[in-house]
């Protein structure tokens, strides 16, 4: 039995089902037209083409739009399975964290360093700028000196 307390995931079904159901009738209808023009006549008519036109088309118009369903609901669970992945992902982080005695057992989550880190990361005869020239004389930028 379905778990209560979660939402069930969202699942293609009666439109989706309704034009694939839709889709086998007039196949049907059309594939059962061509079998009694076949069986009456000798020579091949227009409405033989026709019948078989409709039922070549609808028959594939059927598999093409229960392909479709199948790969919805398909897509449909395994967004589901992620979304409730992440959600316990995120639960039981959130549950450690709280439960933790002391902060050495919780990894905390990555954090980029603070401004004044950054400073005493590179020093400022370090740093370069992207407009600058290089040792090589080449531009190394757009710093107004192109020539048109």
């Amino acid at each position: 039995m379905a778990d209560s307390s979660r939402p069930l995931p969202y699942q293609p079904g009666a439109v989706s089902l309704f034009f694939v159901a839709k889709a086998g009738v007039f196949a049907a209808a059309f594939w059962v037209w061509l079998l009694i023009l076949v069986l009456r006549t000798d020579a091949a008519t227009g409405a033989h083409v026709l019948a078989a036109t409709g039922a070549i088309t609808t028959t594939l118009v059927g598999v093409v739009l229960g392909i479709r369903m199948a790969l919805q609901h398909n897509a449909a669970v395994r967004h589901a399975e992620v979304k409730k992945l992440l959600v316990d992902i995120s639960w039981n982080a959130f549950a450690a964290a709280g439960n933790a005695d002391n902060q050495g057992t919780v990894v905390p989550f990555p954090t980029g360093p603070a401004d004044s880190e950054w400073a005493t990361q590179r020093a400022g005869s370090d740093r370069v700028s992207a407009f600058d020239r290089g040792a090589s004389g080449r531009d190394r930028g757009s710093n107004g000196d192109r020539r048109r």
